[in-house]
């Protein structure tokens, strides 16, 4: 499911700032990108969201903006490192310009801070990150409660499809029988009424699908069962959309009429829709 949430928290020494992105995928698929100061709160991180997310791609994104607070003086042993190395560029490259001054104040560990406390900063990621994980997560409901109600619009169709099929199917065989043992009487040249029991039995059997519907009736009323259940819930509907089309496949093959396969081919649709849609839940 998609859902974006972004929020900030100032700090003593600066500003945090997350930012969380989810898309659509079968797993849980999570990616940092943590500033190097903060990596050591990638577990939290982790911890905080799959407490919540079960399903989706996730970007997450934890940045620390300094405030002037967070900045003492320039550290003189960085700024003695760093001229002599650019000494030695530059007679190693004399075409080269100088160093810029934003050049030098952008040098890793120029400019020297208090060091951040630990426990500090981890209170302050953990709140905010239940803070934004609580943003996705009515992002994602919305958007989950909209895919319900398609969702229960496809089972309402289904509904009517087996509403429909399910009086034609004694018909459709009583009639497709009669038809058979007129033709097997032209072909096998006899009224002998027990060989021709005997093959309509046999095609009793194989078109058959009064299991297939009542299968597929209860396959339905399960999809409308989890769906009115809530929570998640997309693993569960994938796995009964898979055994839907099952059943519509088999109903399909031992169509005795035309107008049943065609019904047979109208819930297949509807179950591809459903299949499709249910990989965005959760």
């Amino acid at each position: 499911m998609t859902g974006y949430a972004l929020a900030t928290a100032e700090h003593p020494r600066g500003a945090l700032s997350l930012e969380l992105k989810s898309v659509n995928s079968r797993f849980l698929d999570l990616q940092f990108r943590v500033a190097e100061e903060l990596r050591a709160l990638e577990p939290l991180l982790r911890e905080t969201i799959t407490a919540r997310v079960t399903r989706g791609k996730l970007d997450c994104r934890l940045s620390f903006a300094p405030g002037a607070a967070g900045v003492q003086a320039l550290d003189s042993v960085a700024l003695e490192t760093l001229r002599r190395i650019a000494g030695e560029a530059q007679r190693a490259f004399p075409q080269a310009g100088p160093l810029r001054l934003g050049d030098v104040l952008h040098w890793p560990g120029v400019l020297a801070g208090s060091a951040l406390d630990a426990e500090e900063l981890r209170a302050a990621v953990d709140a905010l990150a239940k803070r934004v994980v609580d943003e996705l997560c009515a992002a994602r409901l919305r958007e989950g409660a909209k895919l319900a109600a398609i969702l229960s619009g496809r089972v309402g169709e289904m509904r009517a499809r087996l509403a429909e099929v399910t009086p034609l199917v004694p018909q459709a065989n009583a009639a497709y029988q009669a038809r058979l043992a007129e033709r097997l009487r032209e072909a096998v040249g006899t009224a002998d009424d027990e060989r021709i029991r005997a093959e309509l039995a046999v095609f009793a059997v194989k078109t058959d699908v009064q299991e297939e519907l009542q299968r597929l009736a209860a396959h339905v009323d399960e999809v409308a069962r989890t769906l009115a259940k809530g929570g998640a819930a997309g693993k569960r509907l994938d796995f009964l959309a898979q055994e839907l089309n099952r059943e519509a496949n088999t109903l399909a093959s031992k169509a005795a009429t035309q107008r049943i396969a065609d019904c047979a081919l109208e819930l297949k649709l509807l179950i591809e829709q459903i299949r499709e849609q249910v990989q965005n839940i959760e």
